[in-house]
């Protein structure tokens, strides 16, 4: 047999390589404000990504603990423990994660003193879903499909509107 030439075996296999559904993207969405945060699960969701939601730093820090995510979205005037307090136990924490920050008052002074904390994307309030799905889609390098969607827990009834405002 030539050497360009591939045993029967070796096609199956990579013929099963490539019909693999990849895993789903995962994740984790830290927002207070319950409006606004099921409005981002619910769009991200109808979108094919996998979600959780949690409204607060303390919660996400559980979450990231527990559970392998591709991207965390974060709010960072929350109670509890801000987005910028939650994305520094990140980084000394060493765990390898994009970021988006979506926030109404992005830190720009704690972002120039320390620039290790800067995210990977920043999302000024208001923005629409449509901004915020091209932010993932960016930072994730994923094409208008994400990954297949597996089944997850059931969730409440989110609001799914294409692009609303967000105030800040």
């Amino acid at each position: 047999m030539s050497e360009s030439q591939s045993t029967p075996a070796t096609n199956s296999v990579d013929s099963a390589k490539q019909e693999q559904p990849r895993p789903p993207i995962r994740i984790l969405v830290v927002e207070d404000e319950v409006e606004i945060r099921h409005l981002i699960v619910g769009k991200l969701r109808s979108t094919g990504f996998v979600v959780d939601e949690t409204e607060n730093g303390v919660f996400a820090w559980s979450y990231l603990q527990a559970y392998d995510y591709d991207l965390l979205i974060t709010d960072n005037s929350m109670p509890k423990m801000t987005g910028l307090e939650l994305l520094a136990k990140l980084r000394a924490a060493r765990i390898v994660l994009p970021v988006i920050m979506a926030t109404g008052v992005p830190p720009a002074k704690e972002f120039a003193e320390s620039p290790w904390l800067i995210p990977d994307a920043t999302l000024a309030k208001p923005y629409t879903l449509d901004e915020l799905l091209e932010t993932v889609r960016k930072v994730l390098h994923v094409a208008d499909s994400p990954r297949t969607n597996v089944a997850v827990k059931p969730r409440e009834n989110t609001n799914t509107q294409d692009s609303p405002d967000f105030a800040s």
